[in-house]
């Protein structure tokens, strides 16, 4: 698209010559001869650079340059002046204009004014773009999952993204909290300052104590100086406390303070310090139960537990194992070649129990990217851990004559995933035993094939096993 400028000039001679030069030069110009005239214009199309005279007698060129600024924050504005005024030019670029330039108008530094200007607007509108881009690969889409209760996290994160109140993420390790906690932070209004995250069980209590709230000069040996903690770091941003089941008793009753009281105290001093920290807390632990043993304060757990997400283990939610092998395909792969997995070496990854969760999935999935032979990843080329857990059912063979037409595999499946179900009396355990596979992994062939009666692939484990 050619580069929009508005010319703005309340004398018409010059007005048109301006139009004229510039269009010369390949740019899409319009005109406007007061300064309400090309407000209006602003008002129903956007602009990459707007040329305007400084003195004018509805509207002044300063006034204009702001009312420009609000409405389309991202176009360059050049001031002209006939009085190369040096002190109207120093007030207009601290307004935010892009250049000025005095009359009569020089044509080639008028044409490298605009140029300049047009560059500008462009790497502006490429920066958001970007930006925007950026943002969006942590809208949740490095948290993937379909299955329903992915789906519930989903909302809530975007429920709560914009409020100040404090998160506590559970889930075992390998689970994803802090990539969570990282999408609650840039879905907020946040996001423009850094996202902090400190490990609270890696670190011994006096250092992570130093670490959250700080110290004075002298608080203790080796103190030198002022040392500002992750607590004040965070004022306008998200303090991720990772682990915080692992917090020491009286630590947590500092922490509870800064959760009540929005305040901190640094080691060694005596003044105290507002802060406006957001805290999203996360935890391997079941705190419930370690509040009614006495290892966690009940009053910093209410505190904490404001707005719980449940992330579940990765064993249940296999079906989500085919998405994400896809998602860490992608982002370990080479780019501009292709990888896939064959389908015994997917069953298998299925079947695995991930014990290490979706992290242990990602370096499984990014170790056979390295090693592996082809652009097709293969049972061989699985770990020997997965390989023996689900590659005993995924290799298993029945001997079938394809018809001179051929057939159709998919509709082949779903007939024998009914004819099983059929036999098994609808019991999904049994029907799994038949076709020699584990339960989940009838279930996700039934959910991929939709072809599950209804209650069979949701029944819960158990629910029909007693009949066996």
């Amino acid at each position: 698209m050619k580069p929009r400028v508005l010319v703005v000039d309340d004398e018409p001679p010059q007005l048109e010559i301006l139009r004229l030069i510039l269009g010369a030069e390949g740019y899409d110009v319009a005109t406007a001869a007061s300064g309400r005239a090309a407000l209006a214009t602003l008002g129903r199309q956007a602009f990459d650079v707007v040329l305007t005279d400084l003195k004018m007698p509805d509207v002044s060129g300063i006034t204009l340059l702001e009312e420009i600024l609000r409405a389309q924050p991202s176009a360059c504005v050049v001031l002209m002046t006939a009085h190369g005024s040096i002190d109207s030019a120093v007030d207009a670029m601290k307004k935010g204009a892009f250049d000025y330039l005095t009359k009569p108008l020089d044509r080639e530094v008028l044409l490298l004014a605009v140029s300049r200007a047009v560059e500008r607007t462009r790497l502006v509108s490429e920066n958001r773009r970007l930006r925007e881009e950026l943002l969006g690969r942590f809208r949740l889409e490095n948290v993937v999952g379909a299955h329903g209760s992915m789906a519930e996290v989903f909302r809530i994160v975007h429920k709560v993204a914009r409020s100040s109140s404090t998160v506590l993420i559970y889930g075992e390790s390998g689970t994803g909290k802090e990539l969570v906690a990282r999408a609650i932070h840039m879905a907020s209004d946040r996001r423009e300052r850094p996202f902090l995250p400190v490990n609270v069980g890696a670190l011994p209590d006096s250092i992570l104590e130093a670490e959250l709230f700080g110290y004075e000069k002298g608080a203790f040996t080796g103190a030198d100086a002022r040392k500002i903690g992750l607590f004040e770091q965070a004022s306008g941003s998200t303090l991720f406390l990772d682990e915080v089941g692992e917090l020491k008793r009286e630590l947590q009753v500092k922490l509870l303070r800064v959760l009540q009281e929005r305040e901190i105290l640094r080691v060694g001093g005596t003044e105290v310090v507002p802060v406006d920290a957001r805290v999203v807390a996360a935890t391997n632990r079941d705190l419930e139960r370690e509040v009614r043993q006495g290892g966690f304060r009940e009053d910093l757990f209410y505190r904490l537990n404001v707005i719980p997400i449940k992330l579940p283990p990765l064993r249940e939610r296999r079906t989500d194992v085919p998405l994400l092998v896809e998602h860490f395909l992608a982002k370990h792969g080479v780019p501009g070649r292709t990888r896939r997995v064959a389908a015994q070496a997917l069953e298998a990854l299925v079947e695995y129990p991930w014990p290490g969760n979706v992290r242990e999935l990602e370096s499984v999935i990014e170790r056979t990217l390295l090693l592996a032979d082809d652009d097709v990843i293969r049972l061989v080329d699985l770990p020997a851990e997965v390989r023996l857990r689900g590659g005993q059912a995924a290799s298993r063979t029945v001997p079938v004559e394809i018809p001179e037409d051929g057939l159709d595999l998919e509709a082949l499946e779903r007939s024998l995933l009914l004819q099983a179900l059929d036999k098994a009396g609808g019991n999904v355990t049994r029907a799994a035993r038949l076709l020699g596979l584990s339960r989940r992994t009838l279930q996700y062939r039934l959910e991929r094939l939709q072809t599950a009666p209804d209650g069979a692939a949701a029944a819960p484990d158990g629910a029909a096993e007693g009949q066996d």
